[in-house]
């Protein structure tokens, strides 16, 4: 089969773009966040037909299906699922690497929430350790109200 883009040149465009955009978080969101921020407190909500608790908290029941009304206070301490470490700085990336980042289940809840894991050495870190939410002194209404997680002592 013949090349026919062999004599075609790529088209390289190099720029920075910046796309700020905003979105409405929603009922669930909204509340979760709102409920960290104000009163440090982590919420999630639970399945009327399971039993399970979602957190972060799910409108509809991850296994059943069903709105998800009640809401539980879980937390603040966890275990880590999973985790990883980024060695490589990125724009994007607020933190200085190396940053260690967690599957973090928290006490009571069903499912995990992907945070920052501070206070240990990257190498000490292990599956199964069990760690508590630290907050953050400022005042936001999102996942950033908790600055990270870090072991349990």
């Amino acid at each position: 089969m013949e090349n026919i883009f062999k004599d075609i040149e790529p088209q390289v465009y190099k720029s920075q773009i910046s796309v700020p955009y905003q979105w409405w978080a929603g009922e669930t969101a909204s509340k979760f966040f709102i409920t960290l921020r104000d009163e440090k407190k982590i919420l999630g909500k639970q399945c009327p037909q399971c039993g399970k608790v979602f957190c972060p908290p799910k409108k509809t029941c991850l296994f059943c299906y069903v709105d998800t009304n009640d809401w539980k206070e879980v937390g603040p301490k966890g275990k880590v699922i999973t985790y990883t470490i980024v060695y490589r700085q990125q724009a994007a990336l607020k933190k200085n690497v190396p940053v260690a980042f967690g599957l973090i289940q928290l006490e009571g809840s069903a499912n995990a929430m992907l945070h920052y894991i501070e206070g240990i050495e990257p190498e000490g870190i292990t599956i199964g350790m069990e760690v508590e939410a630290v907050f953050a002194d400022d005042k936001s209404a999102s996942i950033q109200a908790i600055s990270h997680f870090r072991p349990v002592k």
